[in-house]
This record gives C-alpha cells, sequence and structure tokens, in this order.
C-alpha cells in the first residue's frame, strides 16, 4: 500500500522581507524551472498565502509566543466554554493544512526556503506547546472542545509523519500521545464528531501505541449508518445542509480506514466505497464554485472560509479526481476562489491574523463557538500544495471549471447522481 495515495497522501510582499540575505543568496542555486508561467504564477500565489495565513501561528508558537500575541475575537454570541480552547484549535487546523506541503523534500528555491523555515518552526512549536511550564503549554484536560483539534493534530502526523512526527523528540512525542489518549474520558457528541474520536486513536493505531477499539470504530460505523447517498452523510441521523461533510467527515473517514485497511482491520472495499463517497462528494464542491470564482455562504461554520473545500482539495491532492474533473480545472477555480476571498480588506488584520468573517471582516456571522483560532480551518484548501511543482495538477495549462464552461456556452461534461 502507498500510504501517502491513501492518506492524502505575508501580505504577499512580505515574503521576501521574510528571508535573510543568507537565504536569497541560497536561492540563486535553484533548480531549472519547470513550470509554465501561467500555472508558475498561481502555485507562487497559493504558497505564498498558505504562509502568510499559517506563519503568525506557527512562528510565533516557535517563539513561545502564541498565546501572547495571537488576537482573541470571539463570537458576539460566544457560549460558556472557555476561550482558551482557540489557540489549540489555530495549532490543530493550521498544521493540519501545511502538511502536505511541508512533507515536501527541502529544496533551495524561493518556495523550499519558505518552507523549510516553517516546517523548523512547526516542529519547535510542537516541543514548546506540549512542554510543561511553556507559555503557551495547550490544554486537553478540560471543556470538548480539544477532542476537535486533537484529531486535526493527530491528521497532520497521518498527513507528514516523515516531516511533522518522526523528528520529534521522544519527550514530546510522550507527551502528546498521552494528551491525545486523555481525552477518553470525553465521550464525541453523536454527530461528525465521532470521527474526531476515530482519527485521533487511528493515528495511536499507526504508530503502535494502546489504542481504545470501540472508540476507533464508532465514528466509521456511525456515519456509514447515516449516509443519505450520492456523497452526502448525515451529520448525525439527518442531512445538514452545509459543509460538514468537507470540514470533517469525508476526509476523515477516508484517512481513518486507511489505518484500518493498512493495519488489517478493515476490508479494502470499505476503502473503496468511502473514496468512491469522496470523489461523488468532490464533483458536487467543484460543480458548485460560480464562473466568477465564488461558492454559497451555506449553513453553519463558513466562517471557516474556503475550509468548506478541503473534500476537493484532499481528492485533488489524492490524484484521485474524478475523469469529468482535470486537475488544472481545480487548480484554477481554487486560485480565482482565494483571489475572492482573501483579497479582501478586513480578511487579515495588520500583523496578518485571520479575522472573524466570510469574505472580510463580518464578525457578526461568526457562530457561538467561533474565535480567532477557529478560523484556521481555512489552511485546509491548500492540500495540493502537498503535489510537487513538477505534477500536472501544477503544470497544465489553465483549464475552465465546470460552472465556468456552462456559463460560456461551451461543452461540459453532464452530471447524474450515484447509487454508492
Amino acid at each position: 500500500m502507498e500510504r501517502r495515495k491513501f492518506l492524502g497522501a505575508l501580505s504577499l510582499a512580505g515574503v521576501a522581507t521574510a528571508l535573510s540575505p543568507k537565504e536569497l543568496l541560497a536561492n540563486q542555486a535553484k533548480p531549472k524551472e519547470v513550470l509554465p508561467a501561467a500555472a508558475k504564477n498561481q502555485r507562487e500565489y497559493w504558497y505564498q498565502l498558505l504562509y502568510k495565513m499559517a506563519n503568525p501561528v506557527v512562528s510565533n508558537l516557535a517563539n513561545g509566543t502564541l498565546k501572547k500575541n495571537m488576537p482573541l475575537e470571539k463570537s458576539p454570541t460566544f457560549d460558556s466554554r472557555s476561550p482558551t480552547v482557540t489557540y489549540l484549535e489555530a495549532v490543530g487546523r493550521t498544521y493540519a493544512g501545511i502538511a502536505p506541503w511541508l512533507a515536501l523534500p527541502d529544496d533551495t528555491t524561493k518556495e523550499g526556503i519558505l518552507r523549510k523555515k516553517l516546517k523548523e518552526n512547526a516542529l519547535l512549536g510542537l516541543k514548546k506547546c506540549f512542554e510543561p511550564g511553556s507559555p503557551d503549554l495547550l490544554t486537553f484536560g478540560k471543556d470538548y472542545q480539544p477532542i476537535v483539534d486533537a484529531a486535526y493534530l493527530a491528521q497532520t502526523f497521518l498527513r507528514a509523519p516523515k516531516a511533522l512526527w518522526e523528528p520529534l523528540d521522544a519527550d514530546t512525542k510522550k507527551r502528546i500521545i498521552d494528551s491525545f489518549k486523555s481525552l477518553r474520558n470525553r465521550k464525541p457528541f453523536q454527530s461528525n464528531w465521532l470521527l474526531f474520536g476515530s482519527i485521533t486513536e487511528a493515528f495511536l493505531l499507526s504508530i503502535g501505541e494502546q489504542y481504545d477499539t470501540a472508540r476507533l470504530e464508532e465514528g466509521v460505523k456511525k456515519l456509514n449508518s447515516w449516509y443519505k447517498g450520492d456523497g452526502n452523510y448525515g451529520d448525525g441521523p439527518n442531512l445538514a445542509f452545509d459543509y460538514y461533510n468537507s470540514f470533517v467527515i469525508h476526509p476523515m473517514m477516508v484517512d481513518t480506514l486507511a489505518v484500518l485497511v493498512d493495519k488489517n482491520m478493515a476490508e479494502k472495499k470499505a476503502y473503496d466505497l468511502a473514496l468512491k463517497r469522496m470523489q461523488r462528494y468532490a464533483v458536487g464542491q467543484e460543480r458548485m464554485i460560480s464562473p466568477e470564482g465564488t461558492f454559497p455562504p451555506i449553513g453553519r461554520s463558513i466562517t471557516y472560509r474556503t475550509g468548506a473545500l478541503q473534500a476537493l482539495s484532499q481528492i485533488a491532492l489524492m490524484e484521485k479526481l474524478p475523469e469529468t474533473i482535470k486537475p488544472a480545472q481545480v487548480r484554477c477555480a481554487l486560485t480565482k476562489v482565494y483571489q475572492n476571498m482573501y483579497d479582501v480588506p478586513g480578511t487579515f488584520d495588520k500583523n496578518d491574523w485571520l479575522q472573524l468573517g466570510f469574505c472580510g471582516h463580518q464578525p457578526e456571522i461568526a457562530d457561538y463557538y467561533t474565535s480567532t483560532g477557529s478560523l484556521y480551518m481555512a489552511t485546509l484548501s491548500f492540500l495540493p500544495l502537498g503535489l510537487p511543482a513538477s505534477n500536472t495538477f501544477w503544470t497544465a495549462p489553465d483549464e475552465d471549471w465546470t460552472a465556468k464552461k456552462a456559463w460560456g456556452g461551451k461543452t461540459f461534461a453532464k452530471d447524474y447522481h450515484v447509487d454508492y
């Protein structure tokens, strides 16, 4: 089995100022470019935008200043949970989004220099936020929210084991493992949350640690019992018309089953079925991107912005896009969405922290559980950066996405429901 395929696998001008003179000189030795100009510029736009988004979290964590410097903006209807969960949210979600990119090998290109620096800080930050006495020590022992963001950290390690798990020292690994196991005194809610428990236990299983069998299996079993058809799972017994199939359900279902199959605890046909359902959902996601490069602000958690497109992004990363969708369609569609959503005043504050909103600063639309750290779910749509620059996703000529073809009077693929 190829684990990569199973598991997935700055202000923009400010990027240059983040490089030291030594790094800039090293960049002169970069290898020959393999991308055509348009695709090259799109990849550069993507990685600079992801760096702008992730660097405040990762660099402050590495410096022990995340809690000191990260602004805490809460929804006007924020509930009684401790607002300190926002820091774990920022870490878990950011790391899950940057993991595939950081898993690429080091090189001396401008991108490679940024990526290596972010990876070094990410590893240092993980050590610090699990170190007793650290000002950025993350809390897992109370509240239910840590169940969620432990899962995104677990998914991080599944997505980039060699880059972000194996290099950690033994003490840090033990502290992370113990933190994950400490969550077993709290049960996930009967919703997409069940997969948070499952993927956390799947990660423990993947590294040979003791795991909770019931917690590991419950998410997969229950979500399968809630499947509604045509690529959509219910979030509980009923279908919720929102993006939780993308935020959580499809990616964590597929990644959990990948581990279970690898460990001979599930049949491959179960994984294949989950993957087919995710592919079908990805078809709908690609078609929902308008000709102008927008998508509908539907349902809960729309402040997670492009995190809503994680399922499509992960299928692209896995190189499992359906035949009706060319990789360049996804690249061009997502690039246009990013330009519409992230080049808008108010999306970032003056220090490049994300602010509450969907397109700009709109705190009034934030849900009762939303604070600054929650917003870093947005990084989850950047997963295709884990594909090397030589991959077809980046090298193919620009391609109109389905809605742009349809509304432009061009031929486009017909669409039919599926029965699996």
